[in-house]
Formats: C-alpha cells, structure tokens, sequence
C-alpha cells in the first residue's frame, strides 16, 4: 500500500500535488472540528472534565498517524524513523503545537488534569531516555548511541494498558461539576461516539495521504532527503495535534487542546515507540544524535511546560508559549545547521 501510495505520488505533476495538500489539510480540518465538537458533547452529557477526554479519546484518535508510521517504518527496516517519529512528535506537540497554542490564547489548566496526566508525560519521557540509554558502556552514549530494547517495547504496552484503565479511572471519580453545562441539541452518547470516530478516522486517513504528498512535495523542491527524515516525518504525524488544537482553542476549549498533548506525549512514548520496538526483533536504535540533540531537547519542553504550569494559576502564562516555540525554532536551526547528524 505504501509503496502504491509512493508510485503514484511520485507520478503527480508539482501543481497537482500542492491541490492534493490543500484538499487533504481542509479533509483533516473538518475531521478535527468534528472531533472537538463531539469531544465537548460527551464531557457535557457525561460530567467528564474536557481535560481528561483530551487525554484519552481525542489523543488515541490524533496518534494513530505516528503509530501508522512508526510501525511501518520499523516492520521496513528502518526503526531510526520509527524511534525519531516518536521523540520528534514529543518535541513538536509540546514545543510548537503547545507553543503555537498557548500564543493563541492563555490556555485553560484543569489542575487535577495537568498535576497527573502532566507528571505522567513527564515520567514518559524521561522514562524512555532512561530506557534507551547504553547503562552497560556509557561513555558511548555520545558516540555509539543507545537502543530500545524489543522488552521495553512490551513493557510499554503494559504501562499503556495500566495508563489507560487509571483514565478511565480518573474519569469515574471526576467531579460532575467539573463541567456544570448541559449538552446542547439532541445529541445522544452513541451519535456523538459515531461521530467522533468519523472524525478521528477523517484525521488519520487524512494524514496518511497527506504526509507523502508533502515529502514527494519537499523532494521536488529539492529539500534535502536528511532533513526531511529529522523534521518533517514527525510534524507531518503531528498535524492532527496542531489542527485539533487550534480549533480547540479558537472554539474556547483551551484545556481540550492541553489535555490533547499530555496525552499524545505519553501515548508516543507508550503507545507509538511501544508498539514500534515490540514489533521488531532488535528494538529501536538510538543514534548518537539522539543523545546530542533530540533528547535533551525534548526533556527540554517537557520540563519547561511542567515549570509553566507549576508558575501558572487556572492559565498557562503567554510567555511559556513563547518559551516552548523557541526550543522548538532553536531544535530545527540545530537539526539543519548541519552541526548534528539528523536521524535516519
């Protein structure tokens, strides 16, 4: 299938490529607004914080694209791409979507939301930093790497069971105060579960088009293959984040869009670089660079969004958004400069 996909966008004229992304990116708009949509329909009618169905439904449904790829990439033979997917997208839900999100506007913080589901996509980062680090020779972390082993892989997935039965959890002993709104219209449960799926596959189809058009997009004009491999495989997973978070916060639903990230970031770590290194029998590899640059880098992101919220009150301040894009911004000069071997 994606060797098919590949063919054929290879034989698209320049012209017809560049409609291809604009119809695709209008196809992933629709599909995010129907989810936000329904997302607030169901917190509405189920007493459920926005935060916590942000952290769960909408963020399985917006990662399905990174999953998609990672696991292509390493059922491929090329687990750098599946591992590099996975921190990229960390480092660009948290640096640019949240960033970009919060410049917006001060995003709403639903503080039992953020002070668990915010200490878990902490704890998920440094958890796989930890787990591809060399313990057995470190001083070869900046020269050989590290690597996932196919075990954590499995342990991820473990965790992401656990992760996903202790939302739920959380959803149940959630306050009905928490969200005092009734849900408008005639809409019931079911419908806007049907929606909501329909969203999220119009989100994942969406991407899974869009992403090669915009990579045979970038070859043609000559975009090096390298730095097309480093930033745009893991931004183009991410659209779904950014779109759903944008129209999050122009709908008014800050701390949907904030929900969103946290649990995309875990999901990433448990669910996209899980999956990826159970399904292939090495593991992941994790090249110097990684090390160098991709991981401090994303723990960079993760802890200045973790100081925002602790200096924040019901809003994350402005100047966070702004902090985060820059780590972001100085991530790709880095990456592009050419002073740090992107990943492969």
């Amino acid at each position: 299938m994606e060797a098919l996909l590949q063919q054929t966008m290879g034989g698209m004229p320049i012209f017809a490529l560049l409609l291809g992304i604009a119809f695709f990116i209008f196809i992933l708009g629709y599909g995010a607004d129907l989810m936000v949509d329904q997302a607030v329909a169901l917190s509405r009618m189920w007493g459920i914080p926005r935060g916590i169905v942000g952290a769960t439904i909408v963020s399985l449904g917006t990662t399905f694209p990174e999953a998609a790829v990672s696991v292509t990439a390493a059922v491929q033979g090329e687990p750098g791409i599946a591992l590099g997917n996975a921190v990229g997208s960390i480092i660009c839900d948290t640096g640019l979507i949240l960033g970009i999100a919060n410049c917006m506007a001060p995003l709403a913080l639903e503080r039992h939301v953020v002070g668990r589901q915010g200490w878990l996509q902490l704890g998920a980062g440094v958890l796989l930093v930890l787990a591809c680090f060399p313990w057995a020779a470190p001083h070869t972390v900046f020269t050989a790497g590290g690597h996932l082993p196919r075990a954590m892989g499995f342990f991820f997935l473990v965790l992401l069971g656990f992760y996903i039965v202790l939302s739920i959890r959380w959803a149940r002993e959630a306050d009905a105060c928490a969200v005092c709104d009734e849900a408008e219209g005639d809409t019931t449960a079911p419908r806007a579960l049907l929606k909501l799926a329909a969203g999220a596959i119009l989100v994942a189809g969406s991407s899974h088009f869009l992403i090669p058009m915009v990579r045979e997009t970038a070859l043609r004009l000559s975009v090096p293959e390298s730095i097309i491999g480093a930033t745009l495989v893991a931004f183009g997973t991410s659209l779904p984040e950014l779109v759903t978070a944008v129209t999050a916060v122009r709908k008014g639903h800050g701390e949907l869009a904030v929900g969103n990230v946290l649990g995309a970031d875990i999901l990433n770590v448990l669910f996209v670089a899980g999956t990826a290194a159970a399904v292939t029998q090495g593991g992941l590899m994790a090249p110097p660079h990684f090390f160098q640059i991709l991981f401090p880098a994303m723990l960079a992101v993760l802890f200045v969004f973790r100081i925002g919220v602790i200096a924040s009150g019901t809003h994350l301040k402005r100047q966070f958004g702004l902090v985060l894009l820059t780590v972001y911004l100085m991530v790709m000069v880095i990456s592009y400069s050419g002073n740090i071997a992107p990943p492969h």
